[in-house]
């Protein structure tokens, strides 16, 4: 999930679509029925059985928003009013797994959580292009899904997808250096 100015935005990782909630005075939240489902189109590759639109990013005037394809391994620059996607040509990189976004600039961190990665990507001012600069590893992360910025740290959560949950389980945020 992301929050612009005016609306919340949501991915499904089962259907090629967006939810849109847009938001009132004060980010105040409407009444169910003004949920908009947004089709996503153009270059975005719906892979039936996987999981497909999954970290969502925006920029920071709500124009664009960044959403990553989990198993193709795709990231794409997506018009919020529209759904069209246009896939951000990133050379050749991959990013499978690819899970949690987070924009600082034109730099996009991507929580790889399978692979227990985070992957630093440089991007064109369009958002058209990047390129994977770094890859981000720590011994402590275990199924990383999503991640927070503050100062020059990034915070990553384990989902500890590979443990049975039990009432015993402990899930960990890992500290590690944001690497430009």
């Amino acid at each position: 999930m992301v929050v612009t100015r005016d609306a919340a935005y949501f991915t499904d990782s089962f259907q090629p679509v967006l939810y849109r909630v847009p938001l009132g005075p004060g980010g105040a939240l409407p009444d169910q029925s003004a949920v908009e489902l947004i089709p996503l189109t153009g270059d975005f590759a719906f892979i039936p059985g996987g999981f497909n639109a999954n970290g969502i990013e925006a920029s920071s005037d709500g124009r664009w928003l960044l959403i990553v394809n989990s198993t193709n391994g795709e990231l794409y620059r997506v018009d919020p009013q529209t759904g069209i996607a246009v896939k951000v040509d990133l050379g050749g990189a991959s990013l499978t797994a690819g899970d949690g976004l987070r924009l600082q600039g034109q730099t996009l961190f991507v929580v790889r959580n399978q692979l227990n990665q985070i992957a630093v990507i440089r991007l064109d001012r369009a958002w058209t292009s990047g390129a994977v600069e770094d890859t981000i590893t720590d011994p402590n992360f275990d199924v990383p899904t999503t991640l927070g910025l503050f100062g020059d740290s990034l915070y990553a959560v384990n989902a500890r997808f590979s443990t049975p949950p039990t009432p015993d389980t402990t899930y960990t945020v890992v500290r590690v250096p944001r690497v430009p």
